[in-house]
């Protein structure tokens, strides 16, 4: 067996990359492998994704991002790194890569994940760091096989491959798809643009009075979508709910319908693929590959074009009304979720390490 470390710039935060590593690292340590962690900065507000974790958990700087000095967080992450036996260093991000990439001894092979889509990359300076930085890494991972091939085109990437996030479980139960909710699930962040799905559930939810949206987690955009809901005159039907705890987030996607996802940009949304395993179809802006590999239009769940509001009205409402529908979306959905389930995304990695190990 191997010694793998995840490298992320903050590793407790409440966010996918968060809990994509320690997903994946409780994983591989329950397969035997020597797993660590690395935060190379404290989180302000941690959030427990792992109840017992198997893996070794290191935060390099005691201050949050954006304070303190770069000098420390990068000795006590190259101290750790030097420790460590042969195996595989995954950077999380540009800025994991930038920072740690040439603290690497040589027994650790470099894979450089990218947790964005290809669409956000390019308008960004992901692009260009992730084409500056990511080809002289053993792998550069993203997480679509349509993401993978447009870095490798445009990107010029000999080295790009498509792994995706995986499912912390697989619930034996799936919703009845009854109960006259829609869940909204994501920090409250601009990003989120939770503010279009409350006003598609708004127009839509005209029709529907029985028929309540609740949204799972917290943010800095929670006022103002408040003040946003009563505008739209459904105060009282749009539920905040707040931080659920990884582990109790199966009872909300059991009693819930449909899930929404009205993001400006996604990578691989895991809120869709666990909305997938209970059956539950999605309503998403096409705004990625992650995105289309996990929604399949009209077979799993529908897309609306990016910012589309109307249409995005119009597939929620159709959802809304039609329980047969869901149904067969649902059934579809958690049948396609099937290839990420987490035993299955752990064999890909374990195959990638045997690649580039050899």
């Amino acid at each position: 067996m191997s010694t793998v470390v995840f490298a992320c710039m903050d590793a407790d935060t409440f966010g996918g990359i968060q809990q994509v590593t320690h997903t994946l690292a409780q994983g591989l340590a329950l397969r035997g492998h020597e797993v660590h962690v690395l935060g190379l900065h404290r989180s302000p507000e941690p959030f427990r994704y792992v109840e017992r974790p198997l893996y070794e958990h290191h935060v390099a700087q005691r201050r949050p991002l954006g304070q303190g000095r770069r000098e420390v967080a990068r000795w006590r992450a190259r101290r750790l790194l030097s420790s460590l036996g042969q195996g595989y260093a995954v950077l999380t991000s540009p800025d994991a890569v930038a920072w740690l990439a040439d603290l690497l001894p040589p027994r650790l092979r470099a894979i450089g994940q990218y947790h964005g889509s290809f669409h956000h990359a390019r308008g960004t300076t992901h692009f260009s760091a992730v084409r500056r930085d990511y080809g002289r890494l053993d792998q550069a991972v993203f997480l679509s096989a349509e993401d993978a091939w447009r870095f490798a085109e445009e990107a010029r990437l000999p080295n790009a491959a498509d792994l995706p996030n995986p499912l912390r479980g697989w619930p034996e139960k799936t919703s009845f798809l009854d109960v006259p909710r829609v869940l909204g699930v994501g920090r409250l962040s601009a990003v989120k643009r939770f503010d279009r799905l409350i006003a598609a559930f708004a127009r839509a939810g005209r029709t529907f009075p029985q028929w309540e949206l609740h949204l799972i987690g917290d943010g800095p955009e929670r006022d103002r979508l408040r003040a946003h809901a009563a505008s739209l005159g459904v105060a009282g039907r749009v539920v905040f709910r707040g931080r659920v705890p990884a582990h109790e987030m199966g009872r909300e996607y059991l009693n819930a319908a449909i899930l929404g996802l009205s993001s400006e940009h996604e990578g691989f949304p895991l809120a869709v693929c666990e909305a997938a395993s209970y059956g539950m179809p999605a309503v998403a802006f096409d705004v990625s590959g992650g995105v289309r590999s996990l929604v399949l239009h009209g077979l799993t769940g529908v897309l609306a074009p990016p910012a589309d509001v109307d249409a995005f009205t119009g597939a929620l409402g159709g959802l809304m009304a039609d329980p047969a529908r869901r149904r067969r979306l649902g059934g579809a959905a958690r049948a396609h979720a099937q290839a990420y389930r987490l035993e299955r995304v752990l064999d890909r990695w374990e195959e990638m390490f045997d690649r580039i190990g050899r």
